[in-house]
């Protein structure tokens, strides 16, 4: 299915495609050849990577319960919602997180029964400090640590700065770093990004997002059906899709931190948003139209790639 999502760019592939892997400031002490990838390669890679993200994915929305029964339903959800968009296709820092993002999502909806939760904080700040480094609006997630406590545990000072130190740690090396070779003033710059405005002004060509269409239907018809059962779930069930919820506000919002936007950032959004949709279609009741409603989602995603 990887595969078959991305059938318009094998099909009519580019002649060259130029993408980024990791962030400038991160060049300095890695260095990733991607010049030697042909288009060709590059999207084939780039689906492998989404394979393997659907099967962790999968695995952790089955191990939590958030759908109605355990299968591959996730898997198959989160690919196709993976190929919304033509720049989604390719490798791109974004994509690259998304593997850090879904280990994320599995340390926050464990955090409520942790016995050793500043481990577990410490650990998901440094995983928030190495998305940073190949993609830096990654950063923003900061913000989840402690909006996942405020849901799950009470107050405690010193779980409160665990994220924070962990995140601190990588960054601390990287300045070491940067002072060894004499570029500690470029150091300093890696952050002028968070004091950029948020964008007033987007330059959106409404045509390119029709295949959004049945995706909001299906996000409705998902927060419906979660509203209807939401009192009747487990406090584990309604805390997890809390987190979500702001999981994927988070990631929209942190466009902010990326002075050049491209439209690969949103597929940051894209692990919490898939766990609601699979939520919808494996408890939807009336087959024929949950069925159609996913072949039209499909189609329409071919179309728009297509065209």
């Amino acid at each position: 299915m990887a595969f078959l999502m991305r059938l318009a760019f094998y099909i009519n592939p580019p002649s060259q495609l130029n993408f980024e892997f990791i962030e400038p400031y991160t060049k300095l002490f890695l260095s990733i050849p991607t010049t030697q990838l042909s288009p060709i390669a590059n999207v084939s890679v780039a689906a492998v990577l989404v394979f393997i993200q659907a099967l962790l994915f999968n695995r952790v929305i089955n191990n939590h319960g958030l759908v109605a029964k355990p299968g591959y339903l996730g898997a198959l959800v989160y690919i196709v919602t993976s190929s919304l968009f033509l720049p989604f296709l390719i490798i791109s820092p974004p994509l690259v997180c998304n593997f850090l993002l879904i280990w994320l999502i599995d340390k926050f909806l464990k955090l409520g029964k942790s016995n050793q939760p500043h481990r577990m904080l410490y650990d998901s700040g440094m995983i928030i400090a190495i998305g940073a480094l190949i993609y830096f609006p990654f950063s923003v997630m900061l913000l989840l640590i402690w909006l996942s406590l405020i849901m799950s545990r009470p107050f405690n000072w010193r779980e409160w700065i665990m994220g924070p130190l962990g995140f601190l740690t990588i960054f601390f090396f990287l300045a070491v770093f940067y002072y060894w070779n004499d570029n500690i003033n470029q150091f300093y710059k890696i952050w002028t990004p968070l004091a950029n405005g948020f964008p007033a002004v987007f330059i959106i060509n409404y045509s390119d997002y029709f295949s959004l269409i049945p995706v909001i239907l299906i996000l409705v018809l998902a927060s419906i059906q979660l509203r209807e059962k939401y009192f009747k779930s487990f406090i584990h069930t309604r805390r997890a899709f809390q987190i979500l919820f702001f999981m994927f506000i988070v990631a929209f919002l942190s466009v902010y931190a990326k002075p050049n936007f491209r439209i690969y950032h949103f597929l940051l959004c894209i692990p919490s948003g898939s766990v609601l949709l699979a939520y919808y279609f494996s408890n939807a009741r009336i087959k024929w139209f949950y069925e159609s409603i996913f072949l039209v989602l499909f189609l329409t995603i071919q179309y728009f790639l297509f065209v």
